[in-house]
């Protein structure tokens, strides 16, 4: 029997218009560098059964934001997928973890971000919340940390120490917590 979370395989992204209708498709391994184009993706916070959120620390050897501290997780549909179905494969795949009351509740979020190396993201990027009873067992390619946080903890971080915090999460907090 094989292990999905090991197995090798070339993730398509779908490439948008301005206006999100998809235009094709690309090779993710080829589309984030130094002139992105637009494409679709989805993000999603997940919280425990006391509230807390979970944030993630992203591996080192990823190409883009490598080493900083984000949300849950985050991922790319692929062609013919529905965003939830991409949530519920991502969370397996990078968190070892099930979701329940997967919520859509940013579906215009969309952001333009350059990182240190110069990597652009440029997505179309709907929020998701989501609930997990399942231990967190991260792939180490992806994640490299993780913490149940107190929600106002982690707004507070962010606020104050913005650099610290991928920008998708930077830009999304405020949006999901506004008046915190």
């Amino acid at each position: 029997m094989t292990d999905d979370r090991d197995t090798l395989e070339v993730e398509t992204v779908v490439l948008v218009a301005e206006d999100g209708t998809p235009i094709g498709t690309a090779d993710k391994a080829l589309v984030h560098d130094l002139d992105t184009p637009l494409h679709l993706a989805f993000s999603c916070h997940v919280f425990d059964e006391h509230g807390r959120i979970l944030v993630t620390r992203r591996a080192l050897i990823k190409k883009a934001w490598p080493g900083v501290w984000t949300n849950s997780f985050c991922g790319h549909p692929a062609p013919g997928e529905t965003l939830a179905d991409a949530a519920l494969r991502r969370a397996s795949h990078e968190l070892g973890i099930g979701l329940t009351e997967l919520t859509l509740v940013l579906p215009d979020f969309r952001y333009r971000a350059v990182d240190a190396s110069g990597i652009v993201e440029n997505e179309i990027c709907p929020v998701f919340t989501a609930v997990t009873y399942s231990t967190v067992e991260p792939r180490a390619d992806e994640v490299m940390e993780w913490r149940w946080v107190p929600r106002d903890d982690l707004v507070m971080a962010v606020r104050t120490t913005p650099w610290a915090f991928s920008p998708w999460l930077t830009l999304q907090l405020p949006l999901l917590f506004p008046h915190d």
